[in-house]
């Protein structure tokens, strides 16, 4: 009987139409590679380059995981940056008493996580607009970042803290190299690939027993083809250079962590529920208060790790640090497929769209173009990026 079940597969154009969004993310994304080829020499697909753009923007792409989430319930927070500052002030001050770098990343996570809580009771419960409250805390963190620190940097003592945002695994295990190449990339990058298409047929063969349309063997194993030559590739890029840096690893962490919560659990379903509809879903039992707290709970909770990344990069606590950070995680956001409506976005997404955003700002400081230049580039991209959305949404009559 099993033998002969029907296999209901999706029209290939209408995969590739439902499928768009996320396809064109990747298209945009390997574009601007491209295109910034033979403007830079070549230099930004050199593995120094690609190591050295995790080292610069992972805090981008951290942010964006926690702003994917506020925005999908139709919040925002425009703290993240002044957050971002002060946190990074005291976990230097902490670090530099000598209690290590695991609770100083412990005590910094707890920190963003009271702020995040403190902001979203004020969005939660009083209804007062995450617009304002997320503006009153910009103001606020940033004058308490001034304050604790006189307006002088914080030294750290040692180069313990930066490790954590400029190391790498293979630095950190000693591990040689291996025909010129560390291994630590290369293995992680097989085991995730071998979990992942274990994960991939499990799942495709859950839907034919149960029924629902898969897309057809061929476009299947094409994208896991895919998907594999860009994960290997990218390991063999970390791999040439100083091998895995910890902060890939964290950000990886964070990613299938938020990925699961967002796609496999009911607090995910929830989160969605509120961001389409707050009304119905709170007709329907949902405690949206306690969704939206929650929310922005995770937001001060990434803001702080966060804060540790960057800190460490700059290998400094400086009082004028987070600028503009908050918004390039809602530039990611957006870039991403998030829906400026609400109720839409994924973590993956918005992981791609600050990989966009990074490609562009490091492509342009290859090629030596001011700041300036870069503030104009990343103002038409979120403009084309929400057009694109609203455009998408109204032909497909969702308004």
């Amino acid at each position: 009987m099993s033998d002969n079940k029907v296999i209901h597969t999706v029209n290939s154009r209408t995969l590739i139409r439902n499928n768009i969004r996320n396809y064109s993310m990747f298209i945009i994304l390997a574009l601007i590679m491209l295109i910034f080829a033979p403007l830079t020499g070549w230099n930004n697909f050199s593995p120094r380059n690609f190591t050295n753009i995790f080292f610069q923007y992972s805090y981008v792409l951290i942010l964006a995981i926690g702003m994917v989430q506020c925005i999908i319930i139709l919040g925002i927070d425009l703290a993240v940056g002044s957050v971002c500052a002060f946190v990074g002030a005291l976990s230097a001050m902490i670090y530099n008493t000598g209690v290590g770098m695991p609770l100083t990343l412990l005590a910094s996570l707890l920190m963003g996580l009271v702020v995040g809580a403190f902001q979203g009771w004020f969005i939660a419960y009083p209804k007062i607009p995450a617009f304002i409250v997320t503006l009153a805390g910009m103001m606020l963190f940033r004058g308490l970042t001034y304050i604790v620190t006189a307006v002088n940097p914080v030294s750290l003592n040692d180069d313990g803290y930066s490790y954590f945002s400029t190391g790498t695994l293979d630095e950190l295990l000693k591990l040689e190299q291996v025909g010129g190449h560390y291994p630590a990339a290369i293995i992680f990058a097989v085991i995730i690939l071998i979990v992942y298409f274990l994960a991939e047929f499990s799942g495709r063969r859950t839907k034919i027993e149960n029924g629902f349309e898969v897309a057809p063997m061929v476009l299947f194993i094409g994208k896991l083809v895919l998907i594999a030559v860009l994960v290997l590739g990218l390991a063999e890029r970390f791999a040439a250079y100083r091998g895995l840096p910890v902060v890939v690893i964290v950000v990886g962490v964070t990613v299938f962590i938020f990925q699961f919560v967002m796609k496999n659990t009911v607090l995910g379903r929830y989160i969605y529920a509120v961001g389409g509809n707050a009304r119905s879903a709170k007709l329907s039992g949902i405690n949206s208060e306690l969704v939206t707290f929650t929310v922005f709970s995770f937001m001060g909770l990434l803001t702080g790790l966060a804060a540790v990344i960057s800190t460490g990069y700059m290998n400094s606590a400086l009082p004028q640090a987070g600028s503009g950070f908050e918004m390039d995680a809602i530039a990611a956001c957006y870039i991403g497929g998030v829906s400026a409506s609400g109720g839409i976005g994924t973590v993956v997404g918005v992981i791609v769209g600050g990989l966009v955003m990074s490609a562009i700002n490091n492509g342009m400081s290859l090629m030596n173009l001011g700041t300036h230049y870069q503030y104009v580039v990343k103002a038409l991209i979120l403009l084309l990026a929400v057009f694109y959305d609203v455009y998408t949404r109204r032909k497909a009559g969702l308004g």
